[in-house]
C-alpha cells in the first residue's frame, strides 16, 4: 500500500530527525517536490548554497519518490548518486527538489532530481540516481 505525504513525512522525522527536507507534494504520476530551508549554516564562502546540501535534498527526494510508490521499506539504500551544479542558487530562498522516477524495478530504482532557488524557472542542479530495493 502506498503511504500518504503525511505518514512519508512522519518516517522521515521519525528516521532521520536530522533532515531539514520537507515533503511539499507527492503527484499520481509518482514525481514528488522536496524543499530544504536556506539559512547561514547552509552557505558556502561566497554566499551561495554548498553542495552538500543540494546533495542531501536530491537524496531525499529520489528516497521519498521511491518510497512512495513502493511503501516504507527502510532498507531501500543508494547506491549512485550523481550531481551536475549548473548555476549559482541566490541565498535568500529555500532550494527545492523535483524528482521522477526513471525505471521502478523489484531490486533497483532510478531518478532524476531537478533542484531550483525556489521561485526560479532555471535549475540549479541536476541529480540522477539509483536506489537499491531489498527483496521482501
Amino acid at each position: 500500500m502506498r503511504p500518504t505525504q503525511a505518514e512519508l513525512a512522519a518516517f522521515l522525522q521519525a528516521e532521520f530527525p536530522q533532515t531539514r527536507c520537507t515533503i511539499e507534494d507527492l503527484d499520481e504520476d509518482g514525481s514528488v517536490v522536496v524543499a530544504h530551508p536556506v539559512g547561514h549554516a547552509e552557505l558556502r564562502p561566497g554566499g551561495t548554497v554548498s553542495g552538500p546540501v543540494m546533495m542531501t535534498l536530491a537524496d531525499v527526494a529520489l528516497y521519498v519518490a521511491i518510497l512512495a510508490q513502493i511503501g516504507i521499506v527502510p532498507l531501500a539504500v543508494t547506491t549512485n548518486l550523481s550531481i551536475n551544479f549548473l548555476r549559482k542558487p541566490r541565498a535568500d530562498r529555500r532550494v527545492v527538489a523535483r524528482c521522477r522516477l526513471l525505471k521502478l524495478g523489484k531490486t533497483l530504482a532510478v531518478g532524476e532530481v531537478f533542484i531550483y532557488a525556489e521561485g526560479e524557472d532555471d535549475p540549479v542542479a541536476h541529480a540522477t540516481g539509483t536506489y537499491a530495493i531489498p527483496r521482501a
